[in-house]
């Protein structure tokens, strides 16, 4: 059962305004769909952020290369014959051109977030404040040099097992300590926010709903490009919110939005209206 907790709250007082946007860390899923670049130097394990993953990942690696040479490759990571050529490329991802994160993942999400239409000091607050999770990495920031692969959170992999459980008790420690008591803005979709729980106690989630009839109606597959627009909107703020009082009073100069709390914790929810129409930024 869901509380409401706010439903109007005055716009917080502004603090000194910073090229940082500090106070606030904005998680994000990986987007199915990546988008591969003909040239471009492979990934180096070393410098992607949160070195202490860095055995994971490459624990990760191993198991998906070696899953996708096998001949039920398609069926274990729960894709499609049309997919076949990215899942043979999971085989040689150490030698593929990579990119950075914000220009390997790709789709609704993504494209209403449209970092590349960013200035550059929206462009640096995403940089610093961008976590995407992922099956593959666990996590990276949007400056990390990336391949595009195919692995979603929800797959098991042997030896590793179900990769949600799996990165799970890794992440949990090392993404604690990067939040600290910052506020935590989850626009995860639930396959991934299974992989880490922040326990900080200043964590909200996102959630989206849409008028039809008049009724208040959970969107799924556009709920993505709605949090595209919210980690775009944040980013484009000088000023963070540093809790959930001070995000719902900034959600609300642009949407309707309400603060509640259920069962799985504090949630902003955002309703839009019957002729929303879901646009890309340009």
């Amino acid at each position: 059962m869901m509380s409401y907790l706010f439903q109007a709250a005055p716009c917080a007082e502004p603090r000194l305004i910073s090229d940082k946007l500090e106070g606030v860390l904005i998680l994000l899923p990986p987007s199915e769909g990546k988008t591969a670049h003909a040239h471009g130097a492979p990934f180096v394990s070393g410098e992607l952020s949160f070195a202490q993953l860095t055995d994971d990942r490459a624990a990760v690696l191993a198991a998906l290369s070696e899953v996708s040479a096998q001949e039920n490759a398609m069926e274990v990571l729960g894709v499609g014959a049309t997919l076949a050529h990215e899942v043979a490329r999971n085989i040689r991802l150490h030698t593929e051109p990579a990119a950075k994160a914000h220009d390997i993942y790709s789709g609704v999400l993504f494209e209403a977030l449209n970092y590349a239409t960013l200035d550059p000091a929206a462009q640096q607050r995403a940089d610093q404040s961008i976590i995407v999770v992922s099956a593959l990495w666990g996590a990276v920031r949007f400056g990390d040099s990336i391949p595009p692969y195919r692995l979603s959170m929800s797959a098991k992999l042997e030896p590793l097992g179900k990769l949600a459980s799996w990165w799970k008790k890794r992440l949990t420690p090392v993404l604690d300590q990067v939040a600290g008591d910052q506020l935590i803005v989850d626009a995860r979709s639930s396959t991934y926010a299974a992989a880490y729980k922040p326990s900080n106690g200043n964590s909200v989630a996102v959630n989206v709903f849409q008028l039809r009839n008049g009724v208040p109606k959970v969107v799924s597959h556009f709920a993505k490009h709605t949090r595209g627009e919210v980690a775009r909107f944040l980013i484009q703020q000088p000023v963070a919110a540093q809790n959930p009082e001070e995000l719902l009073s900034l959600a609300q100069t642009k949407w309707d939005a309400q603060l509640v709390e259920d069962k799985k914790g504090l949630a902003l929810n955002i309703l839009l209206a019957e002729d929303h129409q879901f646009t890309t930024a340009k």
